[in-house]
């Protein structure tokens, strides 16, 4: 097993890249183990969680990258800042997490949010994608 505390930043174009498959509640931590899909061992005890895409460990044919999993999100489309202002502020209210497209909100597939949407009658669709809220989202706390 591999033990990773750092990450890197230039991948050379003639590697071989190696996805590491990963959930974003399991991204989220510092310290956890994964196999990446060549059946390669990691260990992780980082300063800081990593993100999708991130290169973390290199060979002399091989760089292995964070590979998030995508999962079920709830895209809500918006017209202007004042509605995703509005949109972001709702959804962060009920301490969901909430991810921004250029033109829409991505929050997670929970019943609640879904509930909260169509009471205030917000159109929103089903989508799958790789879910990238904002790392300073759960710093949030009521004293």
């Amino acid at each position: 097993m591999h033990l990773i505390t750092t990450h890197f930043h230039d991948i050379p174009e003639s590697k071989t890249r190696i996805p590491l498959k990963i959930d974003r509640r399991k991204l989220a931590k510092r310290r956890f183990r994964a196999t990446a899909d060549d059946g390669t061992d990691f260990g992780f005890d980082l300063p800081h969680p990593l993100k999708h895409g991130t290169p973390f460990h290199q060979t002399d044919e091989a760089v292995y990258l964070i590979d998030q999993a995508p999962e079920p999100v709830l895209r809500i489309e918006i017209a202007d800042a004042e509605q995703a202002a509005l949109y972001g502020w709702m959804i962060g209210n009920m301490h969901f997490k909430a991810a921004f497209e250029s033109n829409a909100i991505l929050a997670e597939d929970d019943p609640a949010v879904r509930q909260m949407l169509e009471r205030s009658d917000i159109p929103f669709e089903e989508a799958t994608a790789v879910f990238q809220p904002p790392s300073n989202a759960a710093a949030h706390h009521h004293h």
